[in-house]
Protein backbone atom coordinates (compact mmCIF):
# COMPACT_ATOMS: atom_id res chain seq x y z
CA UNK A 1 0.00 0.00 0.00
CA UNK A 2 1.41 3.39 -0.97
CA UNK A 3 1.92 6.21 1.50
CA UNK A 4 -0.37 9.24 1.39
CA UNK A 5 -0.11 12.09 3.90
CA UNK A 6 -3.14 14.30 4.36
CA UNK A 7 -1.43 17.61 5.16
CA UNK A 8 -4.65 19.50 5.92
CA UNK A 9 -6.93 17.93 8.49
CA UNK A 10 -9.02 20.03 10.86
CA UNK A 11 -10.77 19.15 14.09
CA UNK A 12 -12.76 21.50 16.24
CA UNK A 13 -14.75 21.58 19.44
CA UNK A 14 -17.28 24.37 19.84
CA UNK A 15 -17.44 23.40 23.50
CA UNK A 16 -13.77 24.17 24.08
CA UNK A 17 -12.87 27.14 21.85
CA UNK A 18 -14.25 30.20 20.09
CA UNK A 19 -14.38 29.67 16.32
CA UNK A 20 -15.40 33.17 15.27
CA UNK A 21 -15.97 32.16 11.64
CA UNK A 22 -18.46 29.47 12.65
CA UNK A 23 -20.73 31.76 14.63
CA UNK A 24 -24.29 31.56 13.30
CA UNK A 25 -23.18 28.92 10.78
CA UNK A 26 -26.25 26.83 9.98
CA UNK A 27 -24.43 24.44 7.62
CA UNK A 28 -23.14 21.00 8.53
CA UNK A 29 -19.95 22.69 9.78
CA UNK A 30 -21.66 24.23 12.79
CA UNK A 31 -21.00 21.34 15.19
CA UNK A 32 -18.10 19.55 16.85
CA UNK A 33 -15.80 17.49 14.63
CA UNK A 34 -13.64 15.10 16.62
CA UNK A 35 -10.87 12.86 15.30
CA UNK A 36 -12.77 9.73 16.33
CA UNK A 37 -15.25 10.55 13.57
CA UNK A 38 -12.72 10.74 10.74
CA UNK A 39 -10.38 7.99 11.95
CA UNK A 40 -12.23 5.04 10.32
CA UNK A 41 -12.54 6.97 7.04
CA UNK A 42 -8.79 7.58 6.72
CA UNK A 43 -7.99 4.03 5.64
CA UNK A 44 -10.95 3.83 3.25
CA UNK A 45 -9.61 6.90 1.45
CA UNK A 46 -6.17 5.35 1.04
CA UNK A 47 -4.62 7.89 3.42
CA UNK A 48 -2.02 6.59 5.84
CA UNK A 49 -1.19 9.62 8.01
CA UNK A 50 -2.24 13.23 8.56
CA UNK A 51 -1.16 16.63 9.81
CA UNK A 52 -3.57 18.75 11.84
CA UNK A 53 -4.07 22.40 10.89
CA UNK A 54 -5.33 25.17 13.16
CA UNK A 55 -8.92 26.39 12.84
CA UNK A 56 -8.92 29.40 15.16
CA UNK A 57 -6.38 32.01 16.25
CA UNK A 58 -5.94 30.88 19.85
CA UNK A 59 -2.95 29.52 21.74
CA UNK A 60 -5.28 27.26 23.72
CA UNK A 61 -6.25 25.52 20.47
CA UNK A 62 -2.57 25.28 19.46
CA UNK A 63 -1.81 23.41 22.68
CA UNK A 64 -4.84 21.16 22.18
CA UNK A 65 -3.79 20.19 18.65
CA UNK A 66 -0.30 19.29 19.85
CA UNK A 67 -1.82 17.12 22.57
CA UNK A 68 -4.01 15.35 20.01
CA UNK A 69 -1.03 14.72 17.76
CA UNK A 70 0.73 13.00 20.63
CA UNK A 71 -2.32 10.84 21.33
CA UNK A 72 -3.08 9.54 17.82
CA UNK A 73 -0.42 7.41 16.14
CA UNK A 74 -1.58 8.36 12.61
CA UNK A 75 -1.17 12.10 13.29
CA UNK A 76 2.36 13.18 12.38
CA UNK A 77 2.15 16.69 13.78
CA UNK A 78 0.25 19.97 13.82
CA UNK A 79 0.36 23.36 12.12
CA UNK A 80 -0.68 25.74 14.89
CA UNK A 81 -1.39 29.40 15.52
CA UNK A 82 1.10 31.80 17.06
CA UNK A 83 0.53 35.53 17.81
CA UNK A 84 2.64 36.76 14.90
CA UNK A 85 1.80 40.39 15.61
CA UNK A 86 3.68 40.00 18.92
CA UNK A 87 7.23 38.88 18.03
CA UNK A 88 8.43 38.95 21.63
CA UNK A 89 5.69 36.50 22.58
CA UNK A 90 6.43 34.37 19.52
CA UNK A 91 10.08 34.17 20.55
CA UNK A 92 9.08 32.92 24.01
CA UNK A 93 6.60 30.39 22.63
CA UNK A 94 9.06 29.04 20.09
CA UNK A 95 11.48 28.15 22.87
CA UNK A 96 8.74 25.93 24.33
CA UNK A 97 7.17 24.63 21.12
CA UNK A 98 10.48 23.71 19.50
CA UNK A 99 10.92 21.04 22.15
CA UNK A 100 7.64 19.43 21.05
CA UNK A 101 8.24 16.87 18.26
CA UNK A 102 4.71 17.41 16.93
CA UNK A 103 5.11 21.15 16.30
CA UNK A 104 5.44 21.26 12.51
CA UNK A 105 4.33 24.68 11.31
CA UNK A 106 2.43 27.91 11.87
CA UNK A 107 -0.68 29.45 10.31
CA UNK A 108 -2.73 32.60 10.83
CA UNK A 109 -6.13 33.06 9.19
CA UNK A 110 -5.02 35.99 7.04
CA UNK A 111 -8.05 35.60 4.76
CA UNK A 112 -10.20 36.91 7.63
CA UNK A 113 -8.07 40.04 8.15
CA UNK A 114 -9.38 43.25 6.58
CA UNK A 115 -5.88 44.20 5.47
CA UNK A 116 -4.72 41.84 2.66
CA UNK A 117 -1.14 42.91 3.46
CA UNK A 118 -1.43 41.86 7.11
CA UNK A 119 1.72 39.75 6.79
CA UNK A 120 3.79 42.77 5.75
CA UNK A 121 3.40 44.59 9.07
CA UNK A 122 6.76 45.14 10.76
CA UNK A 123 6.06 43.05 13.89
CA UNK A 124 4.59 40.22 11.81
CA UNK A 125 7.66 40.19 9.58
CA UNK A 126 9.82 40.02 12.70
CA UNK A 127 7.92 36.90 13.72
CA UNK A 128 8.25 35.38 10.26
CA UNK A 129 12.01 35.93 10.46
CA UNK A 130 11.95 34.02 13.75
CA UNK A 131 10.14 31.15 12.05
CA UNK A 132 12.72 31.10 9.26
CA UNK A 133 15.61 31.16 11.71
CA UNK A 134 14.10 28.18 13.51
CA UNK A 135 13.29 26.33 10.26
CA UNK A 136 9.53 26.42 10.95
CA UNK A 137 7.35 26.57 7.80
CA UNK A 138 4.32 28.80 7.31
CA UNK A 139 0.93 27.92 5.78
CA UNK A 140 -0.60 30.71 3.67
CA UNK A 141 -4.39 30.65 3.60
CA UNK A 142 -5.20 33.26 0.96
CA UNK A 143 -8.39 33.70 -1.05
CA UNK A 144 -7.60 36.40 -3.63
CA UNK A 145 -4.75 37.70 -5.77
CA UNK A 146 -3.82 40.34 -3.18
CA UNK A 147 -2.82 37.54 -0.83
CA UNK A 148 -0.52 35.98 -3.45
CA UNK A 149 1.03 39.36 -4.17
CA UNK A 150 1.60 39.86 -0.43
CA UNK A 151 3.14 36.40 -0.12
CA UNK A 152 5.60 37.19 -2.91
CA UNK A 153 6.66 40.35 -1.07
CA UNK A 154 7.09 38.32 2.12
CA UNK A 155 9.31 35.87 0.23
CA UNK A 156 11.49 38.76 -0.89
CA UNK A 157 11.81 40.06 2.69
CA UNK A 158 12.14 36.65 4.38
CA UNK A 159 13.75 34.49 1.66
CA UNK A 160 14.60 31.58 3.96
CA UNK A 161 10.99 31.01 5.08
CA UNK A 162 9.33 27.91 3.64
CA UNK A 163 5.71 28.75 2.70
CA UNK A 164 2.86 26.80 1.14
CA UNK A 165 -0.27 28.10 -0.58
CA UNK A 166 -3.13 26.33 1.18
CA UNK A 167 -5.93 25.33 -1.23
CA UNK A 168 -3.81 26.77 -4.09
CA UNK A 169 -4.93 30.17 -2.83
CA UNK A 170 -8.57 29.49 -3.83
CA UNK A 171 -9.21 28.40 -7.40
CA UNK A 172 -10.69 31.25 -9.52
CA UNK A 173 -13.64 29.41 -11.05
CA UNK A 174 -15.98 30.73 -13.73
CA UNK A 175 -14.24 33.88 -14.92
CA UNK A 176 -11.23 34.24 -17.23
CA UNK A 177 -9.80 37.44 -15.76
CA UNK A 178 -9.43 36.19 -12.15
CA UNK A 179 -7.88 32.99 -13.53
CA UNK A 180 -5.39 35.00 -15.58
CA UNK A 181 -4.31 37.05 -12.55
CA UNK A 182 -4.20 33.97 -10.30
CA UNK A 183 -2.12 31.95 -12.75
CA UNK A 184 0.30 34.79 -13.48
CA UNK A 185 0.92 35.48 -9.79
CA UNK A 186 1.30 31.80 -8.88
CA UNK A 187 3.75 31.40 -11.74
CA UNK A 188 5.73 34.35 -10.40
CA UNK A 189 5.60 32.92 -6.88
CA UNK A 190 6.83 29.53 -8.08
CA UNK A 191 10.14 31.15 -9.09
CA UNK A 192 10.92 31.46 -5.37
CA UNK A 193 12.30 28.03 -4.38
CA UNK A 194 10.78 28.13 -0.88
CA UNK A 195 7.19 28.37 -2.14
CA UNK A 196 5.14 25.16 -2.21
CA UNK A 197 1.56 24.50 -3.36
CA UNK A 198 -1.03 22.44 -1.46
CA UNK A 199 -3.75 20.62 -3.40
CA UNK A 200 -6.62 21.00 -0.94
CA UNK A 201 -10.08 22.52 -0.76
CA UNK A 202 -10.64 21.82 -4.46
CA UNK A 203 -14.18 20.49 -4.16
CA UNK A 204 -15.53 23.51 -2.32
CA UNK A 205 -13.63 25.93 -4.59
CA UNK A 206 -15.17 24.42 -7.73
CA UNK A 207 -18.53 25.43 -6.22
CA UNK A 208 -20.62 22.69 -7.82
CA UNK A 209 -21.79 21.16 -4.57
CA UNK A 210 -21.71 17.37 -4.62
CA UNK A 211 -21.45 17.16 -8.41
CA UNK A 212 -17.79 18.08 -8.90
CA UNK A 213 -15.30 15.47 -10.07
CA UNK A 214 -11.71 14.90 -11.21
CA UNK A 215 -12.31 16.51 -14.61
CA UNK A 216 -13.17 19.81 -12.93
CA UNK A 217 -9.72 20.14 -11.36
CA UNK A 218 -7.42 18.45 -13.86
CA UNK A 219 -6.35 21.59 -15.74
CA UNK A 220 -5.69 23.48 -12.50
CA UNK A 221 -3.49 20.69 -11.18
CA UNK A 222 -1.64 20.39 -14.46
CA UNK A 223 -0.90 24.12 -14.30
CA UNK A 224 0.39 23.83 -10.73
CA UNK A 225 2.65 20.90 -11.61
CA UNK A 226 3.98 22.86 -14.58
CA UNK A 227 4.82 25.82 -12.32
CA UNK A 228 6.06 24.21 -9.12
CA UNK A 229 7.23 20.91 -10.54
CA UNK A 230 6.36 17.70 -8.73
CA UNK A 231 8.84 18.30 -5.91
CA UNK A 232 7.02 21.29 -4.38
CA UNK A 233 3.40 20.14 -4.37
CA UNK A 234 1.54 18.01 -1.82
CA UNK A 235 -2.07 17.25 -0.84
CA UNK A 236 -4.58 17.90 1.91
CA UNK A 237 -8.15 16.72 2.42
CA UNK A 238 -9.47 19.82 4.27
CA UNK A 239 -11.90 17.77 6.34
CA UNK A 240 -14.47 18.64 7.62
CA UNK A 241 -14.85 21.72 5.39
CA UNK A 242 -14.56 19.39 2.40
CA UNK A 243 -17.81 17.68 3.45
CA UNK A 244 -19.65 20.58 1.82
CA UNK A 245 -18.57 19.01 -1.48
CA UNK A 246 -18.76 15.31 -0.67
CA UNK A 247 -17.33 12.66 1.60
CA UNK A 248 -13.71 12.45 2.72
CA UNK A 249 -13.23 9.34 0.61
CA UNK A 250 -14.80 10.96 -2.47
CA UNK A 251 -12.51 14.00 -2.23
CA UNK A 252 -9.39 11.86 -2.06
CA UNK A 253 -10.61 9.63 -4.89
CA UNK A 254 -10.87 12.67 -7.20
CA UNK A 255 -7.39 13.89 -6.25
CA UNK A 256 -5.89 10.46 -6.84
CA UNK A 257 -7.61 10.09 -10.22
CA UNK A 258 -5.98 13.26 -11.49
CA UNK A 259 -2.56 12.73 -9.91
CA UNK A 260 -2.33 9.13 -11.04
CA UNK A 261 -3.27 10.19 -14.59
CA UNK A 262 -0.85 13.11 -14.86
CA UNK A 263 2.21 11.81 -13.01
CA UNK A 264 4.60 8.88 -13.07
CA UNK A 265 4.82 6.52 -10.09
CA UNK A 266 7.93 8.29 -8.82
CA UNK A 267 6.28 11.70 -9.15
CA UNK A 268 3.18 10.43 -7.39
CA UNK A 269 5.30 9.41 -4.41
CA UNK A 270 6.69 12.92 -4.24
CA UNK A 271 3.26 14.52 -4.23
CA UNK A 272 1.60 11.98 -1.94
CA UNK A 273 4.19 11.97 0.83
CA UNK A 274 7.84 12.85 0.10
CA UNK A 275 7.33 16.58 -0.44
CA UNK A 276 5.20 16.84 2.71
CA UNK A 277 7.85 14.99 4.69
CA UNK A 278 10.43 17.52 3.55
CA UNK A 279 8.29 20.63 4.00
CA UNK A 280 6.97 19.76 7.47
CA UNK A 281 10.04 17.78 8.53
CA UNK A 282 8.05 14.69 9.42
CA UNK A 283 8.98 11.02 9.19
CA UNK A 284 6.34 8.65 7.90
CA UNK A 285 7.13 4.96 7.92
Amino acid sequence: MRKIIDTHLHTWSLDKFDYYWLKNDTSILGRNYELEEIEPQIENAGVSAAILVQATNQIAESNWLLQLAEHYSWILGAVVWLPLAQPNEVEKLLKVYKTNPFFKGVRHQIHDEQNPEWLLQTPVLESLHLLAENHIPYDLVGINHHHIDTAIKVAEKVPDLRMVFDHLNQLPVGDNMPYKIWSQLLEEASKHPNFYAKISGMGTAINKGLTWNAKDIELYLQFVFNCFGTNRVFCGGDWPVSLLAGSYEYTWLQYQKVIDTLLSTEQQEQVYHKNAEHFYQVKHF
